[in-house]
């Protein structure tokens, strides 16, 4: 791990502290380094660096941030070491070219191995592999095994849904394709719905819904599909498979338009320090080897011409993504979190 050379403000360098980062003084410059702002944990991505290196002898450094990336960036200015920036959800890799931090990347190499639909128009950002937001069914309790987004606001599932709060980034960003596939008033209109067919006010992680399930306490959540591997594969909190083997994965519209996918994604940091040694990073991660061993290790999808998920993920059963750009989705993020808000989905159910 690292520190900037560049002056912190006392804000950033608290939350920083706060969530439980430990600083080591690094050359940010140094011949053969990455530097990495990293939303996703050390240990996930560890093996990919691993593999870079290995193959191009080109070091790589590490900084976990639970949030204020862009800010921390932003503070740092033209000092700031930063020269990958590493995250999940569309809305986050948006965001960090709205808030300025990114600069553009045209390259052929990456754009042939990340299809238009993943990644910025203008080269800000660039997904790599993907996850499908989808419903988590009881295997004992729900016999149909094939569902739709829309069907989820059918009173017929009235007491029987739950989910983590309407205004986490991973369910605005399904919200959000849900406005620009319907428009903005059929989309109120579905998240009224919805709301009044859950068993509680929204409440936990992905995690959670599926513990509920099993509970019993409901008998269908909405879950991103690579929870579904980590739990199946958790050692140490073994409850988890039960969990797990509890539910069946519904792929939502495979019928029609497809599975809403997110994705984890990557950005040039607008200062890089070490610009030629994050793109050659940038290569290696849009690969087919990179994005091979980024998915098996967090249970996603690649997204290259000719790549395979693991046997985990194939496992979860065939997922038909959704064609929808993610850039479309993005527009859409602040009427999707204004509509939460309207129609008051995170205090649950009316009755």
């Amino acid at each position: 791990m690292f520190v900037s050379k560049g002056r912190l403000s006392a804000g950033i360098a608290g939350a920083a502290i706060a969530a439980g980062v430990a600083f080591a003084p690094a050359a940010a410059s140094a011949e053969g380094t990455v530097n990495i702002y990293s939303y996703r944990q050390p240990d996930l991505i560890k093996p990919l660096l691993d593999a870079f290196t290995a193959e191009t002898g080109i070091e790589t450094q590490v900084l976990f941030l639970d949030s204020g990336i862009d800010e921390r960036i932003a503070a740092e200015g033209s000092n700031s070491p930063a020269d990958l920036i590493f995250t999940v959800d569309i809305g986050r890799l948006q965001g960090a070219k709205d808030a300025g931090v990114t600069q553009p990347v045209e390259n052929a190499a990456i754009n042939d191995n990340i299809p238009p639909q993943y990644r910025d128009s203008e080269g800000h950002w660039f997904g790599l592999t993907t996850r499908g937001r989808v419903v988590y069914a009881s295997r004992d309790r729900v016999e149909q095994d094939t569902i739709t987004y829309e069907e989820l606001a059918d009173p017929k599932w009235k007491g029987r849904i739950c989910i983590r709060s309407g205004q986490h980034v991973y369910n605005i960003a399904l919200f959000a394709s849900m406005v620009a596939h319907h428009g903005a008033d059929y989309a109120e209109t579905w998240l009224t719905g919805l709301k009044e067919n859950l068993a509680r006010k929204p409440d936990g992680n992905d995690r959670a819904q599926a513990k509920a399930i099993h509970a019993g306490e409901c008998d269908l959540g909405l879950g991103n599909t690579y929870y579904v591997g980590l739990m199946q594969n958790n050692e140490k909190e073994p409850e988890q498979k039960e969990w797990a083997a509890s539910m069946k994965v519904l792929f939502p519209n495979s019928g029609d338009r497809g599975t809403h996918v997110n994705v984890s994604g990557m950005a040039l940091a607008k200062h890089a320090p070490n610009r030629e040694n994050a793109v050659k990073l940038m290569e290696f991660l849009a690969s087919a080897e990179g994005q091979e061993i980024y998915a098996e290790r967090v249970y996603e999808y690649p997204i290259g011409p000719g790549t395979q998920p693991s046997d985990t993920v194939k496992a979860f059963g065939e997922m038909k993504p959704d064609t929808l750009p993610l850039e479309d989705i993005a527009a859409n993020r602040k009427t999707a979190s204004e509509l939460v808000d309207k129609v008051g989905f995170d205090a649950g159910p009316s009755s």
